[in-house]
């Protein structure tokens, strides 16, 4: 170090002290740190440090300093942790400012990191406050139609858009009744003259006032948002579009496909088309906190719904096999039919397990009882196995949507008191 003196240096961090000698601050393992050994000025110092004590030879920085202490920690043995009780990204930050990166963390705490910036990323990267005017006018209209208690008009539109999901689902369960559809009997002729003036009848009315709301609003909703490609790649947004397109492939079918051969084909693909538009239940999703809760929580427990599932295969492979060889492989002059391949035996093994018991099949040897009651039991210690993840993190997502849309609530109230 070219600037104070003294055999030794004092940093003074958030009031805790630490002493080192000269030379150990050149190749020292915080980037920051080590900077102060190239020094030529106190101008060059404050561009490192907060302040400097010339006299004492002390340099102050005013960061954490419980977690510098863990910093220090990795610096004398190789191991970074994160501090208990507090904010992993917060922690982060001081890495930064030190000079490490998360990667020098050991693995337990990377994974928990990426988590909580996967979680930043996704549900608050839109809360940064824009600069100009125009940014402030589209972040306005971007929480208007994405976050429903941010604003008055929010709100208004949120209960009109509940409205019309309402509505449309009502039309699409009457839809099913006997008195609303088309006879089966009817000629080729007849049906090609129903479908193409359903439009006009008063449920298709509906149906098109409805799309054409969904539209607008998705179409809107895509304007203002400020990542195209992120809007794009969004799942409520591509489940809007699952709901949406149907209407309009089925429309432009029925006025394509005419009266001809392909009209039966095209009627089949039509209602299933048109079935697509349970969908717009999902929509929902914007409005309420539950569905969020539901959706993020499998997000984040992708892993234990991972593991989840290849309890049940393995499980589901292992006991279908052997309830096909105890009900039909051994020959015993018993053989159960509904047990005659492992595919089979899978369905009876499957309905087991999550002790549903349909009762469509069952066995009747004594092994293959015994062998369907140890199915049940362990269907019952395989499906409670990842449930302690699953709902404990169930109740941090809540708490965290209920917290951010209570953020929401006030300022939507000081709008009202304004």
């Amino acid at each position: 170090m070219n600037f104070g003196r003294g055999p030794s240096v004092v940093l003074n961090v958030g009031g805790t002290r630490y002493s080192f000698s000269r030379e150990v601050l050149k190749d020292f393992p915080l980037r920051r740190v080590s900077r102060l050994h190239g020094c030529l000025s106190e101008q060059d110092v404050l561009e490192v440090c907060d302040d400097y004590d010339r006299e004492r030879n002390e340099y102050f920085f005013d960061r954490h300093s419980e977690a510098f202490g863990f910093i220090m920690l990795y610096v004398r043995h190789g191991h970074l942790r994160f501090v208990p009780h507090m904010c992993e990204l917060s922690f982060y930050n001081e890495l930064i400012y030190w000079g490490l990166e998360g990667s020098h963390l050991d693995y337990c705490c990377q994974r928990r990191l990426d988590d909580r910036m996967s979680e930043t990323c996704t549900y608050y990267a839109a809360e940064e406050p824009p600069g100009a005017e125009g940014g402030k006018w589209l972040e306005r209209m971007r929480r208007t139609f994405e976050e429903p208690t941010s604003s008055v008009a929010a709100q208004v539109l949120a209960t009109v858009s509940i409205l019309f999901v309402i509505v449309s689902m009502v039309v699409l369960c009457a839809s099913t009744l006997p008195e609303w559809r088309a006879p089966e009997n009817r000629s080729v002729e007849e049906q090609s003259r129903y479908t193409a003036e359903s439009v006009r009848e008063p449920s298709g009315i509906i149906e098109a006032i409805c799309i054409g709301w969904f539209t607008a609003e998705c179409i809107v909703r895509f304007i203002v948002s400020k990542n195209k490609c992120e809007f794009v790649r969004r799942p409520l947004n591509i489940i809007d579009l699952l709901a949406i397109t149907p209407y309009y492939i089925s429309v432009l079918m029925t006025v394509f496909t005419g009266e001809n051969s392909q009209l039966q084909r095209a009627g089949v693909t039509l209602r299933v088309l048109r079935m697509m538009r349970i969908f717009w239940v999902i929509k929902l999703a914007r409005h309420f906190i539950g569905l969020q809760t539901l959706g993020l929580t499998l997000k984040r427990c992708y892993r234990e719904m991972v593991m989840l599932l290849v309890f049940i295969c393995v499980a589901m492979a292992i006991f279908s096999a052997l309830s096909q060889l105890l009900e039909n492989g051994l020959d015993l002059g018993t053989k159960n039919k509904d047990y005659a391949s492992i595919p089979a035996a899978c369905w009876w093994v499957i309905i087991s397990m999550t002790t549903v018991g349909y009762g469509d099949m069952c066995p009747i040897t004594v092994p293959g009882r015994i062998l369907g009651g140890i199915c049940v039991v362990s269907g019952i210690v395989l499906l409670a196995l990842p449930i302690t993840f699953i709902y404990h993190s169930f109740v941090q997502c809540y708490h965290e949507l209920k917290f951010r849309s209570a953020r929401y609530s006030r300022s939507l109230s000081a709008e009202f008191l304004n």
